[in-house]
């Protein structure tokens, strides 16, 4: 077994970084090899209690939601930090989350980060005071001022995919916002939070009890983060089954609920496209970090009689791409989090064969080695009422699906519970955007465009959650609005 020489990790709580309160640990597993790399707290219900509590005290007590300037500084310090331990915060991800070298450049790392700076630059320029001026409502002169204000304790739930990204899009903004928060993030990606929390301890001014990191293996342990009184809103990202727990959870009380949830995004490739292109592309795509992200397109649209070039650019695409370590400067693709996500995507592999589907490239986990991985997957033969094609797998598995022009194009990429991403490909950039103004998601790829940035609002339509992350929407989830009006 393979033991990081890392600290062990701990939770952070009111201002201390401490293990579990009764001791307990459990073990951290690299996906590329599943041997323990490390151990994480296994936190307990009163860690919990304990964080709930010093983030309430925190927000009602200190100056935090209050003090703009001591929060600039306290960000700011805090993405100093993450720079100058960047490559050590890489290699951790690297073997914890299984995600491959290049993404750190990306979406593992220096745009998250990046994103700490741009919120924390939004804070300092940020208006939170309007005044509407003077009028007579019912004929009573009055000057009135909308006022925004921070929402108050903030639950973060994060996934394992991303973890990085997610945390600061959770973290960054609410904190730039005023509130409190406490962070749980997913049991397999305990480590990546922890550092965070290590480094907001060790170096930043950020009070005690401001930012908590609890990290409890059970989720029953952590369930009470979406129910308790004291929780004023819960900011959650995961899978859409977990969001409706997570959104009934917080019903009783009437919490603010922020819901990033799945998607089964589509790529369309319109006829005057260049289908080999767009087809190699998509799979490329679908083949990162083992194609475990949400907004990820893993349905390639394309015109029926370009669908057997477009099956077999794909699968050329894949096949070129393989498999290999994540440490590995050349991977795209590395293993799957874990044997229960492995066990997961073979499920539905062999769920596309009982739908009639048939497998280009791939169509099997590969069990000859450690770890957990499977083999790039390009599936053909199914329409779009599969459930193949309409289930979220995370992991590399991509479905082709044929259309017959822009409107079945359009009908196909709506043909879905989710909306959180796509892409459309036109030799003609009017004739993409026409489309593309057709299909009901959040987020779109307009030949060749990309979305991806910090000043940019993420988030999905339908079964792809509610509101926004990043940009200025992002940041402005964590405030409330309140109306002052004076004597004029």
């Amino acid at each position: 077994m393979t033991e990081l020489t890392n600290p062990p990790a701990q939770q952070l709580i009111d201002g201390k970084l401490v293990p579990a309160s009764d001791g307990a640990t459990y073990a951290v597993l690299g996906p590329a090899t599943g041997e323990v790399i490390g151990h994480a707290p296994d936190g307990t219900a009163a860690d919990v209690e304990a964080a709930i509590a010093a983030a309430r005290r925190a927000f009602d007590e200190s100056d935090w939601s209050t003090d703009v300037a001591l929060r600039v500084r306290c960000l700011r310090q805090l993405h100093a930090a993450l720079l100058e331990e960047a490559e050590p915060f890489k290699a951790l991800t690297t073997a914890e989350v299984g995600m491959p070298g290049f993404m750190m450049g990306a979406a593992g790392f220096d745009v998250p980060v990046d994103g700490l700076r741009w919120v924390t630059d939004l804070l300092e320029s940020y208006e939170f005071e309007t005044d509407l001026g003077v009028a007579k409502p019912m004929g009573i002169p009055s000057r009135r001022v909308v006022r925004r204000e921070p929402v108050g304790v903030v639950a973060a739930i994060s996934p394992w995919n991303v973890p990085t990204q997610i945390n600061l899009a959770k973290i960054g903004p609410a904190l730039a916002a005023g509130c409190t928060v406490v962070l749980k993030p997913a049991p397999d990606t305990p480590w990546v939070a922890a550092e965070l929390g290590r480094l907001v301890a060790e170096r930043t001014d950020i009070p005690a009890g401001v930012l908590n990191v609890v990290t409890p293996r059970s989720n029953e342990v952590a369930s009470v983060l979406a129910s308790d009184p004291r929780i004023d809103m819960v900011s959650f990202t995961g899978s859409t089954a977990t969001g409706r727990a997570v959104m009934a959870a917080a019903a009783p009380t009437l919490k603010k609920v922020f819901l990033e949830l799945g998607g089964k995004s589509a790529a369309i490739a319109l006829d005057d496209a260049d289908v080999a292109a767009v087809a190699g592309a998509t799979a490329f795509t679908a083949c990162i970090h083992a194609g475990q992200g949400c907004a990820i397109t893993t349905r390639l649209v394309v015109p029926r009689d370009r669908y057997d070039e477009a099956v077999q650019v794909a699968a050329a695409t894949m096949e070129s791409i393989g498999v290999k370590d994540p440490s590995d400067p050349g991977a795209i693709c590395g293993p799957v989090i874990s044997q229960v996500q492995r066990d997961r995507v073979e499920s539905y592999l062999r769920l596309a064969e009982e739908e009639g589907g048939t497998f280009a490239t791939g169509g099997h986990v590969l069990d000859d080695r450690p770890g957990y991985w499977v083999a790039p997957t390009v599936v053909a033969g199914l329409d779009s009422s599969s459930r193949l094609a309409q289930e979220e797998v995370f992991g590399p598995v991509l479905v082709v699906l044929p259309h017959d022009g822009d409107d079945d194009a359009v009908r196909i990429a709506n043909d879905s519970a989710y909306g959180l991403s796509g892409s459309v490909d036109s030799g003609s950039l009017e004739r993409a955007k026409a489309v593309a103004d057709r299909i009901r998601t959040g987020t779109l790829a307009v030949n060749g465009g990309v979305w991806f940035s910090p000043d940019v609002p993420f988030g999905g339509y339908k079964q792809s959650g509610l509101g926004r992350e990043m940009g200025v929407a992002g940041f402005e989830e964590y405030l409330e609005t309140k109306t002052l009006a004076f004597p004029a």
